[in-house]
């Protein structure tokens, strides 16, 4: 028995401008094909400039996450804090267990 050609259909993401293969019957992708990207314009001479910007930029995330990571004792316990406050106040009922239903 010989099957049928199975209809695909070849689109273009509005996004990224990629092409994709995909299958009707199934509604499902079958091909992904990235687009070709040009390598970036970048002259020799801003390489220092471009360095140095990714190291600040480095610096940066290191330190806002030594910040964060520093406040995460009080921001848990802040939460635990309003957490416990917030069951104290509900009424204690017993749970709805799925067998329940």
């Amino acid at each position: 028995m010989s099957k049928t050609p199975v209809p695909t259909i070849e689109v273009t993401c509005p996004c990224c401008e990629s092409k994709l293969t995909v299958d009707t019957n199934l509604a499902a992708v079958l091909a992904h094909t990235a687009p070709v990207r040009a390598a970036p314009d970048v002259d020799i001479s801003d390489a220092a400039r471009i360095l140095a910007d990714q190291a600040q930029k480095r610096e940066d995330k290191f330190r806002d996450s030594w910040v964060a990571e520093s406040k995460k004792e009080d921001v848990l316990n802040r939460k635990f804090e309003e957490a416990l406050k917030k069951a104290k106040d509900q009424p204690v009922e017993k749970p709805v267990r799925d067998f329940d239903l």
